[in-house]
């Protein structure tokens, strides 16, 4: 049955983009002849940070999509769409016109995704005269008050030390008390790469074909959004609960059993510059982060595979981590330490963002190939952003909040609560170890060992001076002088300044005269390397 809008509703339900959860915790007790649900399109959550035209496409995709499974089950919705005339700007002012025209009597909402947008929101409810009732999320697994707990007398936060935690908690991957397989972790198994060889026929994700709606909404982005970076050419990712489920369905089929041991590896196909953008990941962050997904329907599945025998513990135990591990850990630091994470800078990095960060036009083919990848799909997988756009940035001294804006406008799966620790913690370093316990700094050489990507590259990774001489290297070396003293406080770091030691005087010189002289022309607004 379909209930009519109420001039007055009782409640008014807010749902943000990324909150597309029917069983919210936001709609207990939603009673819809008395309530109705709020939901808008503003251009402020595509401009405050420069979006992707497909990061955009898939938030409002996804929230079109959702607006009519609600209209669908009697739920009244006033939904205030981009195209609609005139256009609000922010949140914040779309909420303030419709409850005043509503006047509701009250403004419930489950927890927010993004400190920004809460405190908009409280603003503007204050600005109303109305209580905001901000319910806890029950999506994750860990709530804001169960880490501040965990966190609360430790000197240090490490996500191992938690990731055990819950996996008790939460009974995965346990045998009784003890861990299957007698360990916690088996990351060391899954850090193979490809070698000299292809990765042969890699199982291509399912693809979602745009429906009506969808295709509304790329027009409606190709339009408002044209000087926007990225392109919508491959637009294929699920929309919807039900295509949420299918892709994950086709990933525990065919690509779990090979995500571990290859989770690290690089791949640039001879038939096309972006030929292996997946490989053997899952493309389900961007499904789980709008909430089109439950994480617990995902590990639950990925255990089921390990357990029936369809993929090896290592491949599971390493995608269950990314999930109960690292995606809850991120997005307590978020909670726990904002508002004054996002401010940090603990290697006081005050470089520029490259140009060629919004172009791809570089010289350097592991970031002609991440960046360029990024642009066309809005997606990179976990080593490509850490240890080639997030590592080059690193070295090169960007300051890491023009990094992290970077990342929240790039990626299809962004929202600042998960994006910002990875990051600004975990990638840059950026909040001196609170967040890792060291920076994740290495030369070319890595580079070259979990990619292809060094043999369509004109500079050498073996090399930290010449003209041939790769930057990350070059940069590498010049990172650990700068930071000496400081890396020389983190035990992890003892090797690396181990062989930092062996440098002979002329050899620091020149690493730190060509470095500088490759920063003064990288960071140039307008000269791309």
């Amino acid at each position: 049955m379909k209930f009519p809008p109420q001039s007055r509703p009782r409640h008014l339900v807010l749902v943000l983009g990324d909150q597309l959860e029917a069983k919210s915790a936001a709609f207990d007790g939603f009673d819809p002849v008395l309530d109705a649900v709020w939901m808008a399109e503003v251009a402020e959550e595509s401009t405050h940070v420069w979006s992707h035209k497909t990061r955009i496409a898939l938030f409002l995709a996804a929230m079109r999509h959702f607006r009519d499974g609600l209209r669908e089950r009697g739920l009244a919705v006033h939904y205030a769409a981009l195209d609609d005339t005139p256009a609000a700007g922010t949140l914040a002012e779309e909420l303030l016109s419709t409850a005043s025209r509503l006047t509701p009597q009250k403004l419930i909402a489950v927890q927010l995704g993004e400190w920004r947008v809460e405190q908009s929101l409280l603003a503007a409810a204050r600005q109303l005269g109305l209580e905001l009732e901000i319910r806890p999320d029950r999506h994750f697994l860990s709530s804001r008050e169960e880490f501040s707990a965990h966190a609360k007398g430790r000197k240090q936060l490490r996500m191992e030390f938690f990731y055990r935690e819950m996996r008790r908690k939460h009974a995965v991957l346990m045998d009784g008390d003890q861990p299957v397989g007698g360990a916690w972790n088996f990351d060391a198994d899954n850090r193979e790469s490809f070698g000299k060889s292809s990765p042969g026929d890699v199982p291509q994700p399912i693809r979602f074909r745009p429906d009506k709606i969808t295709r509304e909404v790329l027009e409606l982005v190709a339009k408002r959004f044209a000087r926007h970076p990225g392109s919508q050419a491959h637009f294929d990712w699920p929309v919807t609960p039900e295509q949420a489920q299918a892709a994950l369905h086709d990933f525990i089929e065919h690509r779990l059993p090979n995500f571990g041991k290859y989770e690290d590896a690089m791949w640039s196909s001879g038939d096309g510059l972006f030929g292996q953008p997946y490989l053997f990941h899952s493309r389900l962050s961007a499904a789980m982060n709008l909430k089109l997904l439950d994480p617990r329907e995902v590990i639950a599945a990925a255990e089921e595979a390990y357990r029936k025998g369809r993929a090896p513990l290592a491949s599971v135990e390493g995608f269950i981590r990314q999930i109960l591990g690292w995606r809850e850990f991120v997005r307590g630091i978020y909670w726990h330490f904002m508002p004054g994470y996002r401010e940090l800078n603990g290697m006081n990095a005050q470089e520029s963002l490259p140009n060629f960060y919004w172009t791809g036009k570089t010289q350097m083919n592991c970031l002609r190939q991440a960046i360029g990848q990024t642009l066309e799909f809005g997606y990179a997988h976990h080593i490509q952003r850490l240890m080639v756009t997030g590592l080059f940035s690193l070295l090169l001294g960007v300051k890491p909040q023009a990094v992290h804006e970077w990342y929240l406008a790039m990626y299809v799966d962004a929202v600042e609560w998960v994006e910002l620790p990875n990051t600004l913690g975990m990638s840059q370093h950026g909040d001196g170890g609170l967040m890792a316990s060291k920076p994740y700094v290495a030369s070319g050489k890595y580079i070259e060992r979990m990619s292809n990507y060094c043999s369509g590259c004109r500079f050498d990774p073996a090399k930290s001076t010449g003209d041939d001489a790769c930057p990350f290297t070059t940069l590498y070396w010049d990172f650990l002088l700068r930071h000496e003293k400081f890396l020389a406080k983190n035990q992890r770091m003892a090797m690396q300044l181990k062989n930092l030691a062996r440098l002979d005087t002329p050899k620091r010189k020149a690493i730190q005269q060509q470095a500088t002289q490759f920063r003064a022309v990288c960071c140039h607004p307008t000269v791309a390397a």
